[in-house]
């Protein structure tokens, strides 16, 4: 038998081996040929889910929508171009294997991006999907749509459609796989297509472990409106034992005793959510104010005042603010409020879960490094010791990995929401100007140049401003000066020890009633005297003392204190001292009224209203007839004295009686 015909034997090793690379290529191509079609039939799925399936599904609320569709939007473009990638290797079959393993390292990092948003929100879909089932009517509509669009769907309905794209992300290595196992070891392919599968397979693990953190973060980021009773009842003797170790190891690393773990990375990122944080913070509480003022410019309506003066100026000024009060004005508030305000507390709102898990994290930091503390020293640590590294780990990650994007999506917002403020203001502004064009022109002094008009509006203010204050001497004339609140009863020890204490200079007297809104503010009542010890709080606000009452420190309002002057009594001025040498007699300037040396039974009027803060006080209203039956308290203090109003006894401060003026200061006449 020749050489020839031994080789072309049938089961020779040649046609064996040749056989077997057959074999291996036409399961390579069935392999490419799967990935293909599958992809195919793969993204025509989600587009009839985004399109057709979510456009009949009206009748559920767009928060439920989007959280059942997650971000499918943006897996159907990055498919959408990976499939035509794949449809442009079929026509270099040669090196088509080679260029499907680059495809996949080409998009490995979008897979992982869009794929883990969809596969970290799926869990609370089904859950949506749980609640839906409890309404039979609601679940009955959704299923007749999926099975209209989609029949092949069954029973499964809408859980079949939204499992597609987390089948799909972990199938993507398995063909990769199918086809490497189908590739000679020594083709150029096969290492790019071993990268590919092992890159693939990374990617199913990192989404993995995102959907773990963000489990973890869902946990502590949920705020539950629980009643005291729920919170008390969620304490025990193993939370108050983790809160014990916690603050434990706290105040170990406040004394240095143990290191505290340094992360720089998270130090900056947390820092610049809190001033991100504080922007919204104020930026929200600054647009409250505007709102209120605006509300406030609103409710006062000069056109609808009757000033009895026809035609003219003000008959065309009137028509103008009209317009604007009742259009221009009114469309502004509303155009504010719901493209700003609005946004400006969603975005506020949107910042309270990372706040909780920044929280959180200090909370889990302090158990992470007392379970290193016993690693170091012991060699192990209990499961539930474990659990707590791993918890701190995730929050971490998480953090770290989501604070640049958040701190960066918040900013634009911001951004977005100051422009679209300016924006408002500058239509409003354009509006009102095209709407008093004219009826400026109109007006008297509409040819005048702008300089002409400057020196006309300031000598009109001057005028003015003469008559108002000859008006007001006039006016100070008819009616008695505004006096101080007299003392309470029995303080003048207390008032005595305050001014050793602190010296005249520092006293203050509160000229109303103050209700102490904060942790550290007092309520006090009028009258009472106050040393000042720094006059601005820790945020260096003018607006807020702090001062000693002689028994508690607080906070109280600037506005609603005056300078109390200590000055000699009448008794130290004639020479006829007291007991007590040296003793001075504490009164507010200016003076109270000359009411002391009036006679018992006297016929007198309250000058002020004054409200009775106990059963041996009476109350007043201004201008009522008040008859005085003794001008001092029982124990000799002329700044109380003893009155008798509509047949009821009581003290009333002196200071807020007067003789009834006579009638003849009240002939002036407005100046001309």
């Amino acid at each position: 038998m020749s050489d020839h015909e031994s080789t072309s034997r049938p089961g020779s090793p040649d046609e064996e081996g040749r056989s077997s690379e057959d074999r291996r290529l036409l399961h390579q191509r069935l392999a490419v040929r799967e990935l293909l079609d599958t992809e195919v039939s793969y993204l025509h799925m989600l587009q009839l889910c985004a399109s057709n399936i979510r456009g009949r599904l009206q009748q559920l609320p767009q928060g439920d929508l989007d959280v059942l569709f997650s971000n499918m939007d943006e897996i159907i473009q990055v498919s959408s171009r990976f499939l035509h990638g794949l449809q442009e290797t079929a026509s270099k079959e040669e090196e088509q294997v080679y260029l499907i393993g680059k495809l996949f390292l080409e998009f490995q990092e979008e897979f992982e991006r869009v794929y883990k948003v969809y596969c970290a929100s799926y869990d609370q879909a089904l859950l949506l999907l749980e609640t839906y089932r409890k309404e039979p009517e609601l679940q009955q509509k959704i299923q007749s749509t999926i099975e209209a669009v989609v029949p092949q769907a069954g029973p499964s309905g809408l859980s079949f459609l939204l499992v597609i794209p987390l089948q799909r992300i972990t199938r993507y290595p398995l063909l990769l796989q199918k086809i490497l196992e189908n590739t000679l070891p020594d083709a150029s392919a096969y290492l790019v297509l071993q990268r590919a599968a092992s890159a693939l397979q990374d990617v199913n693990a990192n989404i993995n472990e995102y959907k773990m953190r963000k489990e973890v973060a869902s946990k502590y980021t949920r705020v539950e409106p629980l009643s005291l009773r729920e919170r008390l009842a969620r304490i025990n003797t193993h939370t108050l034992s983790k809160k014990t170790t916690r603050l434990s190891q706290l105040l170990k690393q406040e004394a240095g005793l143990v290191p505290r773990t340094e992360d720089k990375e998270f130090d900056d990122l947390e820092e610049r959510f809190q001033w991100v944080s504080l922007c919204v913070t104020e930026l929200k509480s600054n647009v409250a104010a505007y709102l209120d003022n605006l509300e406030a410019f609103l409710r006062f309506r000069p056109h609808e005042c009757n000033l009895d003066i026809p035609g003219g100026p003000v008959e065309q000024y009137s028509s103008l603010s009209r317009d604007l009060q009742c259009q221009a004005f009114l469309e502004f508030k509303q155009r504010l409020e719901g493209l700003v305000w609005r946004p400006l507390c969603s975005l506020a709102k949107a910042l309270v879960g990372p706040q909780n898990l920044i929280k959180k994290r200090l909370d889990k930091l302090l158990d992470f490094e007392r379970v290193e503390e016993k690693l170091l020293e012991v060699g192990n640590v209990t499961y539930e010791e474990e659990a707590a590294r791993h918890t701190y780990q995730a929050l971490n990650s998480l953090l770290v990995a989501e604070l640049p994007q958040f701190n960066q999506l918040v900013m634009q917002w911001l951004g977005q929401i100051l422009r679209t403020f300016v924006a408002l203001q500058k239509d409003l502004s354009e509006q009102v100007l095209q709407r008093a064009e004219g009826s400026v022109a109109q007006l008297p002094h509409h040819h005048l140049s702008e300089p002409a008009f400057r020196k006309l509006v300031e000598d009109t203010l001057g005028q003015t401003g003469s008559q108002l204050r000859a008006f007001r001497e006039t006016f100070e004339k008819v009616l008695p000066p505004p006096t101080a609140q007299p003392l309470l009863p029995g303080s003048e020890r207390q008032v005595q020890a305050l001014l050793s204490r602190y010296g005249p200079g520092k006293l203050y007297q509160v000229t109303s009633n103050i209700s102490g809104s904060g942790t550290l503010d007092l309520t006090l009542p009028r009258g009472q005297i106050v040393a000042l010890l720094q006059n601005k709080d820790t945020k260096g606000n003018s607006s807020r003392w702090l001062v000693d009452t002689g028994g508690h420190r607080g906070y109280v309002p600037a506005g609603k204190l005056q300078l109390y002057q200590v000055v000699p009594s009448e008794k130290e001025l004639r020479g006829q001292a007291g007991p007590r040498e040296g003793s001075q007699h504490l009164t507010p300037e200016p003076t109270p009224a000359p009411v002391c040396s009036v006679p018992a039974v006297t016929q007198v009027v309250a000058v002020y209203p004054f409200v009775a803060r106990s059963s041996h006080e009476v109350s007043l209203q201004a201008g009522q007839p008040v008859t005085i039956l003794e001008a001092q308290d029982k124990k000799g203090n002329p700044e109380w004295s003893l009155v008798e109003v509509n047949g009821q006894r009581g003290y009333v401060p002196s200071s807020f009686l007067a003789r009834a003026p006579s009638p003849a200061p009240w002939g002036w006449t407005l100046p001309s």
